[in-house]
């Protein structure tokens, strides 16, 4: 049974695209017809699509992977965020940080500066500040809240990143494709579709289809999070063998199974060194201490 059909979708004005003079050739697939100079989208491709990309949230979801989802456009910034919060996924809605997928390593070193600051509160580090020290520090933590808050929980790359708008937000992703990572993205009639691997057809500028497209995402989501927590409550003998490579190949796009594949050989390596991590945590936290205070 599809997640959504013609009539909800024609509610929310899904099918609006851009005037025929910015549109982009590529999303000639998807373009229904053109009306007083607008492109309307064919809905009917666009349920479909919605359907493929719900169904491999969900499996990403169930496998215990992160998806990212970008929106930093002003009327899709706080339905995002709202949405994506109920099902516990990172996302970015404030501007986004240049290097956060291919420099990976230098923005989980702004988060863990973060953590630094608010130990540094609880251990009574600030009653040794003076008062303009301790504004000073007060600022640069809501400076990183403001922009890093919402990745606080991303411990390793996500195994996907959903987009609201290809075009603001071509260089997240042109980041996921240089690192291999498979991009979920509404893709308005102005956009290039072509180097989306789960394009969804669809009016990436009115709040009411965001909101319907970004809830039904979710939704998926949060269906494959609680079958998770399903299968794990099953006696090891009976859980449900569904989500093995093999069956999913012949279910999922090959770009979302490398991605699950990936992340598990991650979980290895990074188990191992999970001990020598927690050794030197002390350590890193007292220099990143010892740097905000040189800094201020």
């Amino acid at each position: 049974m599809p997640r959504t059909n013609f009539q909800e979708l024609l509610d929310a004005g899904v099918h609006f695209g851009h005037l025929k003079r910015k549109w982009n050739p590529a999303m000639a697939p998807y373009i229904f017809m053109e009306r007083n100079g607008i492109h309307i989208i064919d809905l009917e491709k666009t349920v479909v699509k919605i359907d493929e990309a719900a169904s491999a949230m969900k499996h990403i979801a169930r496998s215990g992977k992160k998806i990212l989802f970008v929106a930093t456009k002003k009327q899709a910034k706080e339905i995002v965020a709202e949405r994506v919060k109920e099902v516990n996924m990172p996302y970015v809605t404030e501007r986004w940080p240049g290097g956060m997928l291919t420099n990976f390593p230098t923005i989980r070193k702004a988060v863990k500066k973060m953590s630094s600051i608010d130990k540094m509160a609880g251990d009574g580090t600030f009653t040794n500040l003076s008062k303009r020290e301790r504004l000073q520090v007060t600022r640069q933590r809501a400076k990183l809240e403001k922009n890093l808050g919402s990745i606080a929980d991303l411990t390793r790359l996500p195994s996907a990143i959903f987009v609201v708008d290809v075009c603001k937000e071509h260089i997240a992703v042109r980041e996921a494709k240089r690192l291999g990572i498979p991009v979920f993205a509404m893709v308005d009639t102005n956009s290039d579709p072509t180097e989306i691997e789960f394009p969804i057809p669809a009016n990436d500028d009115a709040s009411k289809s965001i909101s319907l497209i970004t809830g039904i995402l979710c939704q998926a989501i949060a269906e494959g999070l609680n079958e998770r927590k399903f299968d794990k409550d099953k006696e090891p003998g009976q859980r449900d063998k569904s989500m093995t490579r093999k069956e999913l190949e012949t279910e999922l796009h090959p770009s979302i199974v490398e991605a699950i594949a990936e992340e598990d050989e991650e979980e290895e390596v990074e188990a191992d060194e999970n001990d020598t991590e927690e050794i030197e945590e002390g350590e890193e936290i007292t220099a990143e201490v010892d740097d905000s205070e040189e800094d201020l």
